[in-house]
């Protein structure tokens, strides 16, 4: 039984030829953490088709086309990230999906907003098209979307229900929900008006809103208000005076019983939404996130968050298993998006699929306010296929001039590495 069980892994899922024949990829020898089927412990992992044919316990290599021995690895399923920005070249956060992918195991994006109305055209055309990682949208509610840092709600004209409506409408095989960035620059003096118009139009349309909290006004009671079963909370380890907890480090009452009915808590971590105070008082009160997503962009990547396995190390250092911060960004994030072909080894998925060594060391991570934490444990992608297909990894465009984060954040120079010290 491997290190990472979480329960009865005493199990075969999907058939096993007696041969391997006709099989294009078998993966042996790792410890397979998959949350979403229960299967945890030493198993193989076959591929067909771009399909998982088979998880078992040995399956046979004769004839399969590659074999990847992945002893010392942990094997889940393509991580999924729920909270990302990849609109490259059109607004101010977007980063370029598949090089990131290749090196971090995200096989499936959420893009959370970066397009509106307007600008969703060249989103489909020149992101989702052009790349070979899965991405998925929530459209915003503002018709431009995020072509600026902020400010994007402030004009009224721009919230447009009709009119994202009907984009919705003609692009529902990716646009998976709507997003509206509440905090006080990106409403600047509006209020909660939008909160209330990103409701309509997603009642209207029928999907789930997810609400970016931060720096009030409104306030996040003015904001909780709003939320209903199946929406998201993203950034809700948040510091800001938008923060889940009490001045006594209490989780509001009314968000408990909200996600007790049904709302998701995503963590969102990006340049200004993560804090160590808020999640080590919610965590203490037993209230873990649903999704650990990134909230990757422009600036977050240069640190201190980096990526999202960087991300899932950070809670693994807080507590919380290997098997907990996967399922948080695998089969919860999926379920979140009501996709039920990724996140997930269970036959007849899509054959996306990370490895990762779990590095024991010495180890620094930060909030965003460069609050420090040790850990003793690191998790990094080795590998990543989709379709069964290995991603090749390939140079990252270099950032934007403007894309510039807090001085004292620099000091987080690489993931896990001591700060530079004044």
């Amino acid at each position: 039984m491997s290190l990472y069980s979480i329960g009865n892994a005493e199990q075969e899922c999907g058939s096993v030829s007696e041969q391997g024949q006709g099989y294009d990829l078998v993966i042996v020898g790792g410890d397979v953490v998959d949350p979403g089927t229960g299967t945890v412990g030493k198993f193989d992992v076959a591929v067909k088709d771009g399909r998982i044919a088979a998880v078992a316990e040995s399956i046979p290599v004769e004839g399969a086309a590659r074999v990847i021995d992945a002893t010392g690895r942990i094997v889940t399923p393509g991580l999924v990230d729920l909270h990302t920005h990849v609109y490259w070249g059109a607004t101010y956060w977007g980063i370029e999906a598949d090089p990131v992918a290749a090196r971090s195991g995200v096989t499936t994006w959420l893009d959370v907003g970066s397009a509106g109305a307007y600008s969703f055209p060249g989103f489909r055309e020149y992101i989702v098209n052009r790349n070979k990682a899965r991405i998925y949208s929530l459209l915003n509610l503002s018709s431009i979307g995020l072509v600026a840092p902020t400010w994007e709600l402030a004009n009224p004209d721009y919230w447009d229900i009709d009119l994202a409506a009907g984009v919705v409408d003609r692009n529902r095989d990716i646009i998976l929900g709507i997003k509206a960035r509440i905090d006080s620059k990106t409403t600047r003096g509006v209020g909660i008006a939008p909160l209330g118009k990103a409701r309509e139009l997603a009642d209207r349309v029928g999907l789930p809103l997810m609400t970016h909290i931060g720096i009030a006004p409104p306030t996040i009671e003015e904001v909780l208000e709003w939320l209903r079963p199946g929406d998201i909370l993203t950034h809700c380890f948040t510091g800001h005076d938008m923060r889940l907890i009490d001045d006594a480090g209490h989780v509001l009452p009314h968000l408990r019983a909200l996600h007790e009915a049904g709302v998701v808590l995503d963590v969102g971590h990006g340049t200004g939404s993560f804090a160590y105070t808020t999640a080590e008082a919610m965590l203490a009160e037993g209230l873990t996130p649903d999704v650990i997503s990134s909230d990757i962009h422009q600036t977050a990547i240069q640190g201190p968050m980096f990526d999202l396995p960087t991300t899932l190390s950070k809670f693994i250092n807080l507590g919380m298993s290997v098997e907990e911060v996967i399922a948080c960004a695998t089969v919860n994030a999926a379920r979140a998006m009501r996709l039920d072909s990724v996140g997930t080894l269970a036959p007849g998925s899509a054959a996306d699929i990370a490895l990762f060594a779990l590095e024991a060391g010495d180890y620094w991570f930060y909030d965003i306010d460069m609050n420090e934490r040790t850990g003793d444990r690191m998790l990094v992608n080795t590998l990543t296929l989709i379709d069964g297909v290995e991603l090749e990894r390939l140079p990252e465009r270099e950032l934007h001039f403007w894309a510039t984060i807090p001085e004292a954040q620099l000091a987080a120079t690489s993931p896990g590495a001591k700060a530079r010290q004044p």
